[in-house]
């Protein structure tokens, strides 16, 4: 199964931005992943398109896209003018989600669903085949440097159920406590991507630490 690392510019120094994208292009990271919140949907602001489009400018791998907002189907065309790869919406957050995934695909990205900590995977069974990825929370979004839920392993293991079972090509994503620590088990449970902020920009060397994160457990 195909490991991805996305580190997440969250926890990157805002201060030298330019300086920390850098490392990540240099490093075995496959995405670079960027948490949009809006305040409403979560209790946090964290940034928009404005630095979307810093970000693409530097950026050699795809941006992968997470809109912690509400009514993220107003501002699908506007990511994707900024540069993102893939974008992922929240099924707490879309009324008609069915429509804005499709219109995320017709916009030419990957197509994305995240589910809170307390949204059953079962929300996504009439959907599943539409999907390029779900994002689990492993943490309540909102802030980085959450200590991971442990109920989350569960959760992924229910997922990768439903995908197999409907041969769904979506990948399982997990966003929230990831650490060199927990890494290895994630993928045994069947995890393909990584988002990880703190463990990867907080570490002496992020790039090391990206290529023991791609290999936990191995």
């Amino acid at each position: 199964m195909t490991r991805y690392i996305a580190p997440s510019i969250l926890a990157a120094d805002f201060t030298h931005l330019q300086q920390d994208i850098e490392i990540i292009n240099s490093s075995e990271a496959d995405w670079i992943h960027c948490d949009i919140m809006d305040g409403v949907f979560v209790p946090n602001l964290s940034f928009g398109l404005p630095v979307v489009q810093a970000v693409r400018k530097y950026a050699r791998k795809p941006l992968d896209v997470h809109l912690m907002m509400v009514e993220p189907e107003r501002y699908l065309e506007k990511f994707r003018d900024a540069g993102a790869y893939q974008l992922t919406v929240h099924q707490e957050a879309c009324i008609h989600l069915h429509s804005t995934l499709h219109e995320i695909k017709r916009l030419g990205m990957k197509a994305g669903v995240a589910l809170n900590p307390h949204t059953p995977v079962t929300t996504l069974e009439d959907i599943i085949a539409d999907l390029d990825l779900v994002l689990i929370m492993t943490v309540n979004p909102g802030f980085g440097g959450q200590q991971f839920i442990s109920q989350s392993y569960a959760k992924i293991r229910k997922l990768r159920k439903l995908i197999d079972s409907s041969d769904s090509q979506a990948l399982i994503e997990v966003d929230g406590g990831i650490t060199l620590q927990n890494a290895g088990m994630l993928f045994e449970a069947g995890v393909n991507v990584l988002v990880t902020g703190t463990t990867v920009f907080s570490a002496e060397d992020p790039v090391e630490t990206i290529r023991k994160l791609k290999n936990a457990g191995q």
